[in-house]
């Protein structure tokens, strides 16, 4: 099990990065800049891992996304955990930083399902949801089976689609 990076020293990271404690310093001048760079990194690794092909249909882009983002989570749920759960820094940026997957990936949706910008609130609080099932689907298994990805991915999907006819 690793640490999360907010218990690690500025010495323990520039040791293994292989640089000086001064260089890593020069380039994040506090402990709490180094951690918003790595949560930003982290956050723009995700948005590309969760792509779907822009020349998909809509609903084929949104199942590819979901798909993605579950499989995701999945391999590095613990990690995911810590980033959206436990930042340890009292600084609104890291929010900022971590809110960043969910608002790219609510526009994604919205653009490839061409909805209204009115509707953009309901995606945005339906990614939260499909997180929260990601996040329970991939952890230790219960007494209970637990169902495939397809049926996963599915019940995401027609969530959406429950909560866009609801809203509209």
């Amino acid at each position: 099990v690793e640490p999360p990076i907010q218990d690690l020293s500025m010495d323990h990271i520039a040791a293994e990065a292989g640089i000086s404690r001064g260089l890593l310093f020069h380039y994040f001048p506090t402990k709490t800049d180094f951690y918003l760079a790595c949560i930003a990194a982290a956050g723009r690794r995700m948005l590309r891992n969760t792509g779907p092909d822009p020349d998909a249909p809509g609903e084929e882009q949104v199942a590819t996304t979901v798909r993605l983002m579950v499989q995701q989570i999945a391999r590095r749920r613990d990690f995911y955990l810590a980033l959206v759960h436990g930042h340890g820094v009292a600084d609104t940026r890291v929010s900022e930083g971590v809110d960043s997957v969910r608002t790219g990936n609510t526009t994604r949706v919205v653009s490839a399902l061409g909805l209204a910008e009115a509707q953009r609130d309901v995606v945005r609080a339906w990614w939260a949801y499909v997180e929260e099932r990601a996040l329970t689907w991939s952890a230790p298994p219960p007494a209970r089976r637990r169902p495939g990805i397809d049926a996963l991915v599915a019940e995401c999907v027609a969530a959406l689609s429950a909560l866009l006819e609801i809203s509209a």
